[in-house]
């Protein structure tokens, strides 16, 4: 049994069965050593569940009139409030990811069944969680040499690095179509849902774009997947791509 030592947060988890998430998870968070939550993500097993909340709350209670209503009362611009919810929404599912995908060639579930999330003690969300810590991956994927002997434990490989992107791209899809379209709801569409998808286009090329700064890792791959990752948003009819204010994300 093992316990993580970082923030608080982090110390309290115990890890009774180490899988490859927690591997890939432990890696990101030293990207930001000063800011361990901000790549990477929690396993809801190892934890207790006090703050957190599955994403799909928001569409089902009335968490996001009220995280709406909060941030307009200390901004007083409901413009400015609906776009930053938007890129915490975008970074939350898809900004968070693309680590993984471009230095690691894998990936968590992103779907809307799958992700919690962490809130501090003024109800802003700033950490995420999987319910499902099975990781999808490519064929040569290092934990899976033994796949003729025994299925490993925790992660799943695809076919190629094409079905692993599209299938990343699916399933954020479908966890944020119905989170843009109550945000437009509740803020009386002072913002378009084509901008809020523009947010998550600015969070697959800002987080692709730091990662050689961060790792020095090979810049063409991380582009190359990023874009793909584009590619595939837009075959799904998402308009990703095109220019927007810059958005800032309410995740600590």
């Amino acid at each position: 049994m093992t316990t993580l030592l970082d923030d608080p947060l982090i110390a309290s988890m115990t890890i009774r069965r180490p899988l490859p998430i927690h591997d890939s998870s432990a890696r990101l968070r030293e990207l930001v050593p000063e800011c361990p939550r901000m790549h990477g993500v929690a396993v809801m097993a190892d934890l207790s569940r006090r703050r957190w909340w599955p994403l799909a709350d928001l569409l089902a209670t009335d968490r996001l009139p009220r995280m709406y209503a909060a941030a307009l009362t200390e901004v007083r611009n409901p413009v400015v409030v609906t776009q930053q919810l938007a890129a915490t929404f975008a970074h939350v599912t898809v900004g968070r990811v693309i680590p993984l995908l471009a230095l690691e060639g894998r990936a968590w579930d992103t779907g809307p069944e799958n992700l919690w999330v962490h809130v501090d003690s003024e109800g802003a969300i700033d950490w995420v969680g999987v319910s499902d810590p099975t990781l999808r991956a490519l064929p040569d994927d290092p934990a899976l040499p033994d796949v003729r002997v025994r299925r490993p434990a925790g992660i799943l490989a695809l076919p190629s690095e094409a079905a692993l992107i599209t299938w990343v791209a699916h399933r954020s899809h479908r966890a944020l179509a119905p989170l843009f379209a109550r945000l437009s709801d509740i803020s009386d569409g002072v913002v378009p849902v084509a901008a809020m998808w523009h947010a998550v286009g600015a969070a697959v090329v800002g987080a692709a774009a730091q990662l050689p700064l961060l790792t020095g890792s090979n810049e063409a791959i991380s582009m190359r997947r990023s874009q793909a990752l584009l590619d595939a948003f837009v075959g799904f009819g998402l308009p990703v791509r095109g220019t927007a204010r810059p958005m800032k994300v309410l995740l600590n």
